[in-house]
């Protein structure tokens, strides 16, 4: 019965097609797609039966004896349709998302590449045969062109090895489109370059490369699209988003581009040693974050268009800079060393694009929260000396943060922000406690760095550090975690910072309680701190992070049905 309504598609797609010149039905047409989409889920891919009646029912019908030569006519309803509907986004999103899944399956794609009509794609990619990659596509069209080059990229990488000349050839339409670019940079014609042409070109590249770099995922391909791009097209990027800042439209595909770019996906970018490919990629990405954010800071919006035309920029900075950070792939400490200013830069940056950001923004917006805490994680644990010599607005801007992302409802956010606390916590617990100890002292090896602005601004304000303890231990006791021992790893660090402040707390929490259960609590608060030792060494939080285990099961049923709270403020005293 399957096979039968494939012929009865098959037939009325050649009639419809037959006919598209002078018009077609787009409800017919993404019924079509649809169709093909659920024939794909059974019938096509690695654990599809290759004996199915299906195709003996085409084989009698239409003579398609296989599964390849089915393909061979998707494939050429994917070319038909990209060719005649370019300017029907519905028809092409759909026609890609087709595209798209065919070239992810491991057994499909190597079948693919094999027809005529998947090597005429690879060859053939221009706005000539495929109306919407030209500069009169509409935005809605031209947002698709990601997805196609990704299609592509997937397609290519299968039988490209390391034949250069062939990704050369591949890369030609892409290669014109920056030249025409850079001959427009280069006449100085400052109107021509302003142009919608110019700009739509722009912006089709930035969205072509983007689903190439996705697509590229080894190191032998993306090596040859850095190769291709750096330096000279990457300049062309950084001056399109220098001239263009103020307009999301150009700058959001770039930021997007450098993102991914940066992103170090199945290990792609472990460069040789003696390569210097990993540091001149940062020096790239730390100049757009520079270029965007230096310019973006000077424009005013109001409110409705903040996230439109700041804030989604901000975190795609953000996002550029995390990736960057968490790749592995470029060795920080040279550039401090050899007096080179693109990490200091990026992460001065970071900070003033942080503190445009009203506080209440942070959370609202789910990409920029995501985005920011884990590249905070980040900075606290590979940049712990860069976050404590930060002044007062930012440190208290940075702590509050912490706070309020500790009680949010994403659990990924609250996480992130227990282990950025915990790095905070164990920096400070080593500049201020164990220069105290007795311990002894090693000769040759200078003593830490204590005077930063960190430390002062605690020591001035010690109650926020109080206030974040609270927070924590309010969260551990009384609040239906997933991520408890999260929680737990910054607890330990806070009770040693705040030895008086812990005390009150369980002096106020165990007198909230009916006098009947106060001794049992009280029992409960010593075994919480049984064998746990002034430091902050793995073992020490191990031995915690049971203790606080127990001690949680112990007062859950002691406590549950009960509206008790700390008498400890958790209201942000940071702010005031």
């Amino acid at each position: 019965m399957d096979g039968e309504l494939v012929c009865r598609v098959l037939r009325l797609m050649d009639l419809t097609d037959s006919r598209l010149a002078a018009g077609g039905c787009e409800k017919l047409e993404l019924a079509m797609m649809s169709f093909f989409e659920a024939f794909r889920k059974i019938y096509v891919g690695e654990q599809v039966q290759k004996n199915s009646k299906v195709y003996g029912r085409l084989s009698e019908v239409l003579g398609v004896n296989d599964e390849s030569q089915l393909l061979s006519v998707i494939m050429r309803k994917i070319i038909t349709n990209l060719k005649y509907w370019g300017g029907s986004e519905p028809i092409i999103s759909k026609t890609l998302t087709l595209l798209s899944d065919l070239s992810g399956g491991y057994s499909c794609v190597r079948k693919l590449v094999k027809l005529e009509e998947v090597q005429f794609m690879l060859t053939h990619h221009t706005a000539e045969h495929f109306p919407f990659l030209g500069v009169g596509a509409g935005t809605a069209e031209m947002r698709c062109r990601s997805r196609l080059y990704t299609a592509l990229g997937r397609l290519l990488m299968v039988e490209l090895g390391e034949d250069e000349d062939r990704f050369h050839a591949f890369m030609m339409p892409l290669t014109a489109a920056f030249e025409s670019i850079i001959g427009l940079l280069n006449s100085g014609d400052s109107a021509m370059f302003a142009s919608e042409d110019a700009k739509k070109t722009y912006i089709g590249l930035a969205r072509d490369l983007r689903g190439l770099a996705f697509a590229f995922n080894t190191k032998t391909t993306y090596m040859m699209l850095f190769d291709w791009i750096y330096p000279v097209y990457l300049k062309v990027v950084l001056r399109g988003v220098e001239l263009w800042f103020s307009e999301p439209a150009l700058t959001t595909p770039a930021l997007k581009l450098a993102a991914e770019l940066a992103q170090n996906r199945n290990q792609r970018l472990q460069f040789d040693v003696s390569s210097p490919n990993g540091i001149l990629l940062f020096r790239e990405l730390s100049g757009i974050i520079c270029a965007y954010g230096s310019r973006i800071l000077t424009i005013d919006v109001n409110k409705k268009q903040m996230y439109a035309m700041k804030l989604k920029g901000i975190s795609l900075c953000f996002t550029i800079l995390k990736a960057a950070l968490c790749g592995n792939y470029a060795n920080f400490g040279v550039f401090r060393l050899y007096g080179d200013e693109a990490l200091d830069n990026a992460l001065n940056m970071f900070v003033k694009l942080l503190l445009s950001i009203p506080q209440s923004d942070l959370l609202d917006y789910p990409k920029l929260s995501q985005t920011y805490y884990v590249l905070l994680e980040r900075l606290a644990q590979d940049h712990m000396p860069f976050l404590a010599s930060l002044q007062p607005d930012a440190t208290l801007y940075i702590l509050s943060s912490i706070s309020e992302g500790l009680t949010a409802l994403d659990t990924s956010v609250c996480t992130g922000c227990c282990a950025t606390l915990d790095h905070i916590v164990t920096y400070l617990f080593k500049q201020l406690v164990q220069k105290t100890s007795n311990k002894v002292p090693n000769p040759r090896q200078p003593p830490p760095e204590t005077s930063n602005m960190f430390i002062e601004v605690l020591q001035r304000r010690p109650e926020i550090m109080q206030q974040l303890l609270a927070t924590v231990l309010n969260v551990v006791m009384f609040e239906e975690r997933c991520n408890q021992w999260s929680m737990s790893r910054p607890l330990l660090g806070l009770v040693l910072l705040n030895e008086e402040q812990f005390a009150r707390l369980r002096a106020d929490i165990i007198a909230q309680q009916p006098r009947d259960r106060q001794p049992q609590l009280a029992h409960w608060f010593h075994g919480l701190m049984q064998g746990i030792e002034r430091n902050l060494l793995t073992k020490n939080r191990d031995r915690f992070t049971q203790n606080l285990s127990m001690f949680r099961r112990d007062i859950n049923d002691l406590l549950k049905g009960s509206s008790v709270t700390t008498t400890s403020s958790v209201n942000d005293m940071m702010t005031s």
